[in-house]
């Protein structure tokens, strides 16, 4: 039984972060889309790609749906609130 629990509070903790990730790279998109611009930056060039590398496959489902209404995305709140809620359900299954 405690083997259940551990890997659903893995799979929560999991989830978790990647709703972090979504977020950071929200965000950043938000920053840039304002025509903020940094310099070349090596190190900052490799954290932008790491959030875009992750978070894209997951968003672009999303982002086929269709809910851009104007300058508003709402596919990466939608997708966040399914993660949350897929999340919750997978980590009740598992857990005793």
């Amino acid at each position: 039984m405690e083997l259940r629990q551990n890997i659903a509070d893995f799979l929560s903790a999991l989830f978790g972060v990647y709703t972090l990730i979504i977020f950071a790279a929200i965000i950043v998109s938000w920053i840039f889309s304002f025509g903020v611009r940094v310099p070349y930056s090596r190190p900052l060039n490799a954290v932008l790609d790491f959030l875009r590398d992750v978070t894209n496959p997951y968003l672009r489902l999303f982002r086929r749906l269709g809910l851009q209404f104007g300058p508003i995305d709402f596919s990466a709140i939608v997708a966040i609130i399914v993660l949350q809620v897929g999340g919750r359900i997978i980590v009740n299954l598992i857990a005793p």
